[in-house]
């Protein structure tokens, strides 16, 4: 287990060489809260997952121990998923349409609660991938705003196989644009791009938690 602290640190390092305000969200899928207890007992507070039922089996008791935990929800997430997000999640980083805009919304008056939101942009209509396009970022960001949502910023997954820095830019560039400047980007495999174009919150897993 000891090289879980180790890779931990190692990106902590690289990050702190880059920016004192870039956030590491520590992406917990599939790990189990033995495994990230030691990363926990460090005082990191931020943790991400990708499906709202884990994180439910998982966070639920601990968030109420530990009340300065934040959680990330960084996987696509589905409309009828909304309540349960509200609930548990104190960031959601892929807010992608106005439907989903209208869900949150709802719960967050019912449950007196308010998040702090990511757009995910899709640049290049990947079907697998969930995200607005570019051209309808306006309408989804301006409806957000009518809805009370707090969206802080934009996220992004730059596709497979292609230069990550181009669509970190692009990204950032229409941060500018909306006066959005948190940017959520960068995973394992790019985060030294993504700091490099001002990331604010960069998302790993992968090179945390294998050996």
């Amino acid at each position: 287990m000891s090289f879980i602290l180790n890779n931990f640190l190692k990106i902590k390092s690289d990050i702190s060489k880059f920016s004192l305000k870039a956030n590491l969200v520590v992406v917990c899928k599939n790990q189990s809260i033995e495994v990230i207890k030691p990363i926990i007992d460090l005082g990191h507070l931020h943790f991400g997952e990708n499906k709202v039922q884990e994180a439910k089996k998982k966070w639920n008791l601990l968030v109420q121990q530990k009340k300065d935990l934040q959680l990330h929800m960084i996987g696509r997430l589905q409309v009828n998923k909304a309540n349960d997000a509200v609930g548990l999640f104190d960031y959601i980083h892929s807010l992608d349409s106005i439907r989903l805009a209208k869900a949150l919304s709802l719960y967050e008056m019912r449950l007196n609660k308010q998040c702090k939101y990511f757009i995910q942009i899709n640049f290049e209509n990947e079907t697998q991938k969930g995200g607005v396009l570019e051209k309808d970022l306006y309408d989804l960001y301006s409806s957000s705003q009518v809805l009370n949502l707090n969206v802080i910023g934009l996220m992004c997954i730059p596709p497979k196989g292609q230069d990550a820095k181009y669509y970190f830019e692009k990204l950032e560039n229409l941060g500018k644009k909306f006066n959005l400047n948190l940017h959520s980007i960068g995973m394992s495999g790019d985060y030294i791009k993504a700091l490099e174009c001002n990331s604010s919150f960069v998302r790993i897993g992968s090179a945390i938690f294998s050996n």
